[in-house]
């Protein structure tokens, strides 16, 4: 994934663009609380943006190209399996995650984000399960649809979630049916967990569960559905 440029660019250079910008400007209404800083809720939503952009958008489209090209199919005649399939990919994703956490973090340190310690745990919770389910769920996309679908897809989510799925913009400043909506999304509950654990170093044991949820029902989706070629 870091040797293809558009990869590296989905993972890390456009999350760096977006911490960078909304930390320094005040364009974006982020529902800022009393004394609350930009970078404190941009910077959680753009490590959360990031695995988003690995788990999901990244492995979708890979997959599907590999399904298309025949890869898949050749794993499929080994004892592999889907379950084994799932779980490389998402061993493979939090490999690259370990290095988006490292770079994203120290920019964001640069531009003055001071994350509680405590919460280092409840945010490595919190990714880990994510990982899993937006895993689960790239797989049970790139298994059902053609590869140019799953490519135009994937980017479109990926872009509707940016916007409005409670990534760097908080679910408080998004209007009130969707802000509710928000939080049952994977994305909205990485954004609203990390900022949190960042925030006070307390896990939010709401966006555990759903995460949780989203886990097991897209695991058991795409071993249901999944198709190797």
């Amino acid at each position: 994934m870091l040797r293809n440029g558009e990869q590296v660019l989905l993972t890390l250079v456009l999350p760096a663009l977006v911490l960078v910008g909304l930390a320094r400007t005040e364009v974006v209404d982020l529902g800022l609380a009393a004394g609350e800083r930009p970078v404190d809720v941009v910077a959680p939503g753009v490590l959360a943006l990031a695995v988003l952009s690995t788990a999901f958008t990244g492995q979708a489209i890979a997959t599907g190209f590999d399904r298309r090209s025949g890869v898949l199919r050749l794993l499929a005649t080994t004892p592999l399996g889907r379950g084994g399939l799932l779980a490389g990919r998402v061993l493979g994703v939090l490999a690259v995650e370990v290095v988006q956490v490292v770079l994203l973090g120290a920019v964001a340190v640069a531009v003055g984000w001071r994350p509680d310690p405590l919460g280092l745990l409840p945010g490595a919770l919190l990714v880990l399960v994510a990982t899993a389910a937006l895993t689960a769920l790239a797989l049970l996309l790139a298994g059902v649809l053609r590869a140019e679908a799953v490519l135009a897809v994937a980017n479109l989510v990926w872009a509707a979630l940016l916007v409005g799925g409670g990534l760097v913009v908080p679910a408080a400043a998004l209007p009130g049916p969707w802000a509710a909506l928000v939080h049952a999304l994977p994305s909205g509950a990485l954004g609203e967990g990390l900022r949190r654990a960042s925030a006070d170093g307390a896990l939010d044991v709401r966006a555990l569960l759903v995460l949780l949820a989203w886990a097991v029902v897209a695991a058991l989706a795409a071993r249901r559905w999944f198709r190797w070629d």
